[in-house]
């Protein structure tokens, strides 16, 4: 599609002849995704989409009684800055919530500000390197203080300070300050131009500054759990047993005018997957069940008890394995998996190259993944147009078996291999879960026929993904020699790749609190980071992701397994919930309704 035929479909979408969704399905078509359709209209003035109302339309707030909510893999806290996970990101917006969010299509919609920045309304730079927000006015906080320009330029000052030590710090260190122009704007100005200016105060929530000021830097961490959340989301929080259950009613002073529809939220946490899909598909004690990651032969039987329906979304997310590039049994200043020591056996790519022939994927997607992922050869997936079609897999254990015979690991007596006297035996650790066991089970299987000696292990997944960085056992500190777990990028896979630079190697200097969990460390995967964030060209840029991609994926330092869906369980009685592959699922909770 050449300049003048795009110009020309963005003019009949300005003047009605053309719909928005029509205009994202011509951009897919020619390999260009929603978020880039989306960002093609928002430069040329088009109006953002809103996100698609739900079929009621309540006169008031309330009368909806209980929402029943089922969480498997249970919340440990709920605060915006420092959740790590899929569990803790996804309840943490039932309270809190950001300045806009992702809708379905890839733009950005508005939710505690008035509107999104644009060059028609002046309130964003061409070259992204300021932006003006007006925020909502008559927004309150769950106690019922206003929620300010103040409250904003505070997220930004707690996420900044080092002792803080904020998971959330990378999306706000590009701001070199933030003017307050009166109670409800602010201007962002950013260090340098911005390929992709909405990573600041987009996607998590925002904390009111009069609560957590007194606990910003070294204290933040100490103060989890005993400040309770306060935000401005439509349900306020009652009881918080973490691990255990979460009890909300609604927020009386909410922002949007007669919601939400339910009285109270009754989250009970824990228990395992497969139990909570039986409590919403056939017995129907429970209205929703969040992320219900069964192997598929059981979903399906579990959904004939005709109680619910599963809800089947898209998403960014990849299953993978991650290998260590440290050794987790040395310990060296009182510190193991230590950039100090290399690991003894998985710093050689014919090791890592070995184990990636041995994954049996097809086995993995048929028979116990199901409708919740595909095969993938990619660490990014999403969106669209970073996705890299120069990535390949293979299964085959006799290519194994050559590439380690030819690096010279022989085998031994008992059939496994060894090189210098160093056996090729490995701790292969992950979360907690039958299906993940299961896939475990089956990558051990196809190592042990290569010669690699493999010792499974299952980790609470509260323990696995905890922020409690003291803690050894968590997927950051990495004492093991493999691992595997799901992630999820954004919209801009700026933040999701810096998982590979290697100024973000988690330490016991830095708390433990770096992004680049691998420990993988490549002086030219280093520039084309950088270099991407100064691209302000989309397609130079997404070419640069897509190096960035190859060049993970080649090295093996990850083996990509599945591009995940996220699959929910939801009752028949339950409507209004919108499948959004960049949201929270309850980040439009306030929505959500019961039928008859």
């Amino acid at each position: 599609m050449d300049e003048h035929r795009l110009r020309e479909l963005i003019a009949c979408v300005k003047d009605g002849r053309f719909t928005r969704r029509s205009f994202v399905r011509a951009m897919a078509a020619v390999g260009l995704g929603a978020p880039m359709a989306g960002s093609l209209l928002g430069a040329a003035g088009v109006a953002t989409a809103q996100p698609r109302e739900a079929e009621l339309t309540p006169t008031r707030r309330g009368g909806g009684g209980t929402l029943r909510i089922l969480m498997w893999d249970a919340p440990t806290l709920l605060h915006p800055h420092f959740g790590r996970g899929l569990r803790d990101f996804t309840v943490q917006r039932i309270f809190y919530e950001p300045l806009a969010a992702a809708a379905p299509d890839g733009t950005l919609v508005p939710v505690l500000a008035e509107d999104i920045p644009s060059r028609k309304a002046n309130t964003l730079a061409k070259d992204g390197q300021w932006v003006t927000w007006r925020l909502k006015r008559n927004v309150v906080w769950h106690d019922g203080a206003p929620f300010t320009a103040d409250d904003v330029i505070f997220n930004w000052e707690f996420a900044l300070d080092p002792a803080t030590a904020a998971g959330t710090r990378a999306s706000y260190e590009d701001i070199t300050r933030i003017d307050r122009l009166d109670q409800y704007t602010i201007k962002v100005i950013f260090k340098k131009p911005q390929p992709y200016w909405a990573s600041a105060f987009t996607g998590g929530g925002l904390l009111p500054r009069h609560i957590f000021q007194s606990v910003k830097g070294t204290g933040a961490r100490e103060a989890i759990g005993m400040i309770p959340a306060v935000g401005t989301g439509p349900y306020r929080l009652t009881e918080f047993r973490p691990g255990d259950l979460i009890r909300a009613e609604l927020h009386k002073g909410y922002h949007v005018p007669n919601r939400p529809f339910f009285d109270r939220l009754d989250i009970k946490c824990g228990g395992d997957a497969v139990g909570a899909a039986r409590a919403v598909l056939q017995t129907g004690e429970y209205d929703f069940a969040h992320y219900v990651l069964i192997e598929e032969e059981v979903l399906r039987r579990i959904e004939q008890g005709g109680k619910g329906r599963v809800m089947t979304i898209p998403s960014s997310a990849v299953s993978f394995i991650q290998c260590n590039q440290t050794d987790p049994w040395r310990e060296v200043d009182g510190e193991r998996s230590s950039l100090k020591a290399p690991h003894p056996l998985l710093t050689d790519q014919s090791v890592r190259n070995a184990l990636s022939l041995t994954v049996d994927r097809t086995s993995i997607q048929e028979h116990l993944v199901g409708r919740t992922g595909q095969i993938t050869a990619n660490f990014l997936n999403a969106p669209d147009r970073f996705r890299s079609h120069n990535s390949t897999w293979e299964f085959s254990i006799e290519k194994a078996n050559d590439v380690l015979e030819q690096a010279g690991y022989l085998r031994g007596p008992d059939g496994v291999r060894a090189k210098d006297g160093r056996r090729l035996r490995l701790l292969f650790q992950a979360a907690a879960n039958s299906t993940v066991q299961k896939i475990q089970t089956v990558i051990k299987q196809g190592a042990a026929r290569a010669g690699i000696e493999m010792e499974v292990k299952a980790i609470p997944a509260s323990v696995f993904f905890s922020s409690d960085v003291s803690n050894v056992d968590t997927n950051v500190r990495f004492h093991a020699d493999l691992q595997t777990y799901t992630v999820f990028t954004g919209l801009d896979p700026q933040l999701f790749m810096a998982q590979f630079a290697s100024w973000e190697v988690p330490t016991k200097e830095n708390g433990w609190n770096g992004r680049n969990i691998a420990r993988w460390r490549n002086a030219d995967f280093d520039r084309l980071w950088r270099k991407a964030e100064n691209e302000m060209d989309p397609a130079k840029r997404a070419a640069l992701f897509i190096k960035m991609n190859d060049m993970v994926v080649q090295s093996a330092v990850v083996i990509p397994v599945t591009w995940r869906n996220v699959v929910h369980a939801a009752a028949n009685s339950l409507a209004g919930i919108e499948p959004n592959s960049w949201d929270s699922i309850f980040g439009r909770i306030a929505y959500w309704y019961r039928l008859g």
